[in-house]
């Protein structure tokens, strides 16, 4: 945020409950029976919809379109939360519609739950406790994270997605509608089932992001080095990194492999 911030009457609906304690620019427009929270900062631009409640410190960036019913920064549901200074952080022109609930971080983490910017959400996504989001994803209806999640940029979340505690899932990824990840998944890869297994690159998606004929070719032959060539991860994640050196796309996936601690999507 920029400059001082002030509640400004023009674009707050006369039955919204904003604690003199929040702070709100002064474009900030707020629906009916919205609640604010002592402690919420929102930036210019955003819109609050009807019945939604911002709680404790969380803070807003610039340009979001919030739908109605949303509980955003609202405690974390993990048992070994013991009232600690916590807080959720959203970036710019995010769109997050109906019934979402975000919680805020816990002190065993990062302390923080973020959503970064041009994200779209829609409706009855819940992110959990200390998850980490990137920018330019997408997550389909009622996708479910929970804690300690990280998602990297430009993924995509198909419908009814469930993701476990502490998975990892990398940029460009895509998971199809009713997936549950119980394993990292890798940047690019598709993935789809319960339990996930993995269906080849997300081609499409890279082309729309202007993805070179060489890159695309340079990722499938990465592909088929982690799944077609019957390498363990541990060799695979060698022959990756040779494959690297080359190719900065592949580095993305090297530097994923040697960082995942719960296995990955096979």
């Amino acid at each position: 945020m920029h400059g001082k911030i002030a509640v400004s009457s023009g674009r707050l609906h006369p039955t919204a409950l904003i604690d003199p304690k929040a702070e709100l620019a002064d474009d900030v427009e707020v629906g009916p029976y919205a609640v604010i929270e002592a402690g919420a900062r929102i930036d210019s631009g955003t819109t609050i919809g009807a019945y939604t409640r911002i709680c404790g410190d969380t803070r807003i960036g610039r340009d979001n379109r919030i739908h109605s019913h949303c509980s955003l920064g609202e405690v974390p549901q993990d048992k070994k939360y013991g009232g600690e200074t916590t807080r959720l952080e959203i970036g710019d022109r995010n769109l997050i519609r109906e019934f979402c609930t975000f919680n805020r971080g816990t002190a065993d983490d990062l302390g923080v739950t973020r959503l970064g910017n041009d994200n779209w959400i829609m409706a009855y996504v819940h992110i959990a406790h200390d998850c980490q989001i990137g920018d330019h994803t997408i997550f389909a209806n009622n996708a479910q994270l929970a804690g300690h999640v990280h998602v990297g940029d430009y993924a995509i979340l198909g419908g009814f997605t469930g993701v476990h505690q502490f998975v990892h899932i990398g940029a460009h990824s895509f998971t199809a509608i009713a997936t549950i990840l119980v394993h990292d998944l890798p940047p690019y890869v598709m993935a789809a089932g319960d339990t996930a297994r993995p269906y080849g690159i997300n081609t499409e998606g890279l082309r729309r992001r202007g993805y070179s004929a060489a890159a695309l070719a340079a990722i499938k032959r990465a592909y088929k080095t982690l799944y077609k060539s019957g390498l363990t991860l541990d060799q695979a994640r060698v022959h990756l990194a040779e494959q690297a050196r080359t190719c900065a796309e592949i580095g993305l996936l090297a530097d994923f492999l040697q960082s995942s601690t719960r296995g990955i999507v096979r």
